[in-house]
């Protein structure tokens, strides 16, 4: 009787070398696509009560759950895409330098500065999404090589680059549907952080 060759060992042995290896950036990922799903399965209904900031009553408890939930929705694919991307290519390595403890922290504490300050100074006017989370990334990830008591010139021209170019673009109303004020509260947040990080040496 000739040997049954078992395949389902040798794909479970493969499973096993796959690494969750930046599970932070990994769960974001994996909830914003959950919510896109679900998104498209309510016709956008679950994004509105749940998954985007706007002013609303202090007493609706979703208030509070959309102050930061807004950053895991998307309007559709090709904005979750855009997004998910960078945070993908960048992340895993600001997860490695800075901790998973305090990367939650970091995109925590984005999504709801960014969503208090947005309900304060614009009403009726729905944000939703995590450019926020991508512009403070890539501020953040200018102090990778920090040096002790020097500024990198890659921060400077990060900084000039960026904030010039969406305060430009939010004065000539080149690209209407995305929100300049988010991504700008965004980029503070990543230098803020770098910098508070860093300065008291809180990382890993």
């Amino acid at each position: 009787m000739g040997k049954v060759k078992i395949y389902g060992g040798k794909a479970v042995d493969w499973l096993k070398k796959i690494q969750y290896n930046s599970p932070v950036i990994l769960t974001f990922t994996l909830l914003s696509f959950a919510v896109l799903l679900l998104s498209l399965l309510t016709g956008n209904k679950s994004t509105v009560y749940l998954f985007s900031v706007y002013r609303s009553s202090l007493a609706d408890p979703l208030f509070y759950i959309r102050l930061c939930g807004h950053a895991l929705g998307h309007i559709d694919y090709h904005h979750f895409y855009n997004n998910i991307l960078i945070i993908l290519m960048v992340g895993p390595m600001l997860e490695e330098k800075y901790g998973s403890k305090n990367m939650l922290i970091m995109i925590t504490g984005t999504a709801l500065i960014t969503g208090i300050i947005h309900i304060v100074f614009f009403n009726n006017v729905m944000l939703l999404g995590a450019s926020g989370i991508v512009f403070m990334f890539i501020l953040l990830s200018s102090y990778v090589n920090l040096s002790q008591g020097r500024i990198p010139l890659t921060l400077i021209l990060c900084v000039i680059v960026f904030i010039g170019g969406q305060v430009a673009e939010g004065i000539s109303n080149t690209n209407p549907g995305v929100s300049q004020f988010g991504h700008i509260l965004g980029g503070l947040s990543g230098a803020s952080f770098g910098f508070f990080f860093n300065k008291n040496k809180l990382i890993t």
